[in-house]
């Protein structure tokens, strides 16, 4: 409802037309139909979001707030009815004739959207004051008829709109939204400035250029009091929002959830903007029309793409289910001793076996448990029985979340790798051999390995005159008798921009040391650990080696993030991409949910070489390959590649015919191997067969254990483990 006050803000033309505060009796803008009498008409600004501003804003939302006192009936229950179109007509007619307004279908829509909240507003003033008493209750005796505002409702109207109003189901609805808006966590500060009015105020006083401020500026400011104070909640927020800003594109922005939504962990409502006010739509604000239709061929394309998905799906997962069936037996007795003993969880961080009870009882992924004291989930308290878990390695492509993920919309495992779900405590088992034996077992262990060296299974015994991982028994013993033998310690190694084009530190924990030595399924701090390596031993200071290879951080560009976040991902693609002055050969080890593969992308000459160890084709990752596809056509189109129309389409892609694995754990070292030997070779282009220097069938155990003593020396030579 518009209030008398808004009556008394200044006009730019004419002057001295605004009326006095009316303090009895009603506001009917007399001064605004005085002025229409004498053909005097009041202008009006917008912004550019489309939004009303100016010294006449509060006038127009005065005297609209007017005409639907005069032309809507408050038995009107929705402003969308079509028997409400004449008087609509009426209103914005009405509009014209005193406010210099373009007469075209946005003014007029923002206009009539406006006149709809002041009706809600009229009628639920008229509720408070005449059916509720002083405790906001409504009263049982039958309200007197409102003579004050004769003029503008009826009797007949009255107690139609009384009988509405007394609806049993409205008051539910009254009590619910009551209850709702008593208590904001973020109260809005500004009374009846309105967003608009504020972000033309800020502009004003600051002097800027800008035309308009992001929605979180301003949501900020609206939360300041008179003090000019701003509560640390907000503070927090709005530093949120900022990080967020630097990593989320504009694009999707708007595809997907602003920044501020993000931040607040609310949704995204349709056909408006947090943050920004009434009239400032995702199409005003970012300027983009709406997507049209996918044509019937783009359909039948898609169809056809998921179908390849799901036959790939159904071989990944017989093939899983056969491994399964194979190592069923083996597995049994520690899998039910780990489960009995298990009773409790380390403080920190512990790497370990997630479990689904439904259909069947059976081990769907690994990753680490974050025990720790008031842990949240994505700003939100844990449900209670579950603990929050950061998913490494999916084992049952098919397995669906306990819980699933509603910020991020995810519900299938695979598809939350690298990311934070809440997990049922007695369906998380720790994959700490030294915790299920309790702490005074712990010290008994440690003992022992360092009077014998090295407790390795019998099976990897070496035999005399055959290889000794001696670097890999010495890490081990270091680790040991470090703090790095407590479950959930981990250690930093800082990763200079020069390696993924920007700086960031790796976690590497106690359990992707243990993962070496027991020559497990790799995770990304292994990967990206050796790539440090591979530049700091192979590269640094070697000029030609650096400004040829590159890579791209399995961080950034996986598959849970291709899925979730394909805009970012190709952004950061682009953008290493067009780092590059000279022909450069990029290795990227993907991730694909539970398997490693190596890319290596030249980028101009739009080659990207494949190399998978389990004899997979690309076509099994569509995902990958359309990011792929689509980060080169994008850094073609910024640095102006002309190109012929017979190549415009096509990048081409190859297949190398490289070493393959015989077991469903090695792929992280073979993708090191890789990296390794292509690096070395020191060649762009990487032959179909091979390198002849290293062509075989498959690496023999050896050369994945040359590739571990290089870590594990890398880790004692930089002191990550000192006792």
């Amino acid at each position: 409802m518009a209030s008398d006050q808004e009556n008394s803000q200044d006009a730019n033309a004419p002057d001295d037309t605004s009326e006095k505060e009316i303090t009895r009796g009603i506001t009917i803008m007399k001064s605004i139909i005085r002025d229409r009498d004498k053909a005097v008409t009041y202008n009006v600004n917008w912004n550019a979001d489309n939004q009303l501003i100016g010294s006449n804003a509060a006038k127009l939302a005065s005297y609209i707030g007017t005409l639907v006192r005069m032309h809507i009936p408050i038995t009107a229950t929705r402003w969308s009815n079509k028997e409400l179109g004449s008087a609509k007509d009426k209103i914005w007619t009405e509009i014209l004739r005193s406010f210099n307004i373009e007469d075209t279908t946005i003014r007029k829509k923002y206009i009539l959207q406006l006149a709809g909240k002041r009706h809600r507003g009229w009628r639920t003033f008229l509720t408070n004051k005449y059916l509720k008493d002083k405790e906001k209750n409504f009263v049982e005796y039958d309200p007197e008829y409102p003579v004050k505002y004769a003029i503008f409702i009826t009797e007949e109207e009255w107690v139609a709109f009384v009988a509405q109003r007394r609806d049993e189901n409205f008051k539910k609805v009254s009590a619910t939204n009551r209850e709702r808006a008593s208590n904001p966590t973020y109260a809005y500060k500004k009374g009846r400035l309105g967003y608009a009015r504020l972000e033309e105020k800020i502009l004003d006083e600051t002097k800027s250029d800008a035309t308009s401020l992001p929605p979180h500026v301003l949501w900020k400011e609206a939360r300041v009091g008179k003090d000019g104070t701003v509560r640390d909640d907000v503070q927090h927020i709005y530093d949120e929002c900022e990080t967020l800003s630097q990593s989320i594109s504009t694009a999707e922005d708007q595809e997907n959830r602003s920044v501020l939504s993000r931040a607040l962990n609310v949704p995204e409502y349709p056909g408006r903007v947090r943050g920004k006010g009434h009239g400032c739509t995702p199409t005003s604000l970012y300027k983009n029309p709406r997507r049209r239709n996918p044509s019937n061929q783009e359909v039948m394309e898609t169809l056809q793409a998921l179908q390849a998905q799901v036959l790939q799906l159904q071989k990944d997962n017989e093939r899983y289910r056969c491994m399964e069936k194979c190592n069923s037996q083996l597995k049994e007795t520690s899998e039910k001793a780990s489960i009995n003993c298990q009773n409790k969880f380390p403080e920190g961080i512990s790497s370990c076996q997630l479990y689904l009870s439904s259909p069947t009882y059976r081990l769907v992924g690994k990753g680490k448990v974050h025990n720790t004291s008031g842990d949240l989930l994505h700003h939100r308290p844990l449900p209670d029985g579950h603990l929050k878990v950061s998913v490494d390695v999916v084992l049952d492509k098919d397995a669906l979340l306990p819980i699933p993920d509603i910020v991020s919309e995810t519900t299938f495992l695979r598809d939350a790798i690298g990311s934070f779900v809440a997990w049922p405590l007695d369906l998380i088992f720790i994959d700490d051999e030294v915790f299920a034996q309790g702490s005074q077992q712990l010290s008994q262990k440690i003992g022992s390995r360092q009077k014998n060296k090295r407790d390795l299974p019998v099976t990897s015994l070496p035999k005399k005159g055959a290889f000794m991982p001696r670097y890999q028994i010495s890490l081990e013993t270091l680790v040991d008798s470090s703090d790095m033998a407590t479950a959930g310690a981990i250690r930093l190694l800082d990763m200079e921009e020069d390696i993924f084009g920007y700086s960031c530190t790796e976690t590497i924990g106690k359990e992707d040391l243990e993962h070496i030595f027991r020559h497990q399924e790799l995770g990304v701090g292994v990967i990206h650990t050796y790539i440090r390596f591979l530049y700091d031993n192979f590269m640094r200071g070697n000029d030609q080696l650096s400004n040829r290879f590159r890579f791209v951080s399995s961080s950034l560009v996986n598959k849970a993030l291709i899925c979730r976040e394909p805009n970012s991902c190709r952004e950061y693609l682009v953008k290493r991409f067009m780092a590059s002055s000279t022909n450069n050969l990029y290795l990227w080890p993907y991730n694909s949910g539970c398997h490693w593969l190596l890319l290596a992308i030249d980028p101009l000459k739009e080659v990207v070489y494949f190399l998978n160890s389990i004899d997979g084709e690309w076509t099994n990752y569509p995902d990958m390959k359309q990011l792929v596809d689509t980060s080169i056509k994008v850094f073609r189109s910024q640095r102006q590649a002309r190109v012929p129309r017979t190549k415009s389409s096509n990048i081409t892609w190859i297949k190398v015919q490289c070493p393959l694995q015989r077991n469903g754990i090695d792929c992280g070292y073979f993708v090191m191997r890789f990296m390794r030997e292509i690096i070395n070779m020191n060649q762009i282009e990487i032959p179909i067969t091979y390198f002849d220097e290293y062509k075989c069938a498959h690496y023999t155990r050896l050369q994945l254990e040359q590739i571990k003593e290089e870590l594990c020396q890398y880790f004692i030579v930089k002191r990550l483990i000192s006792i």
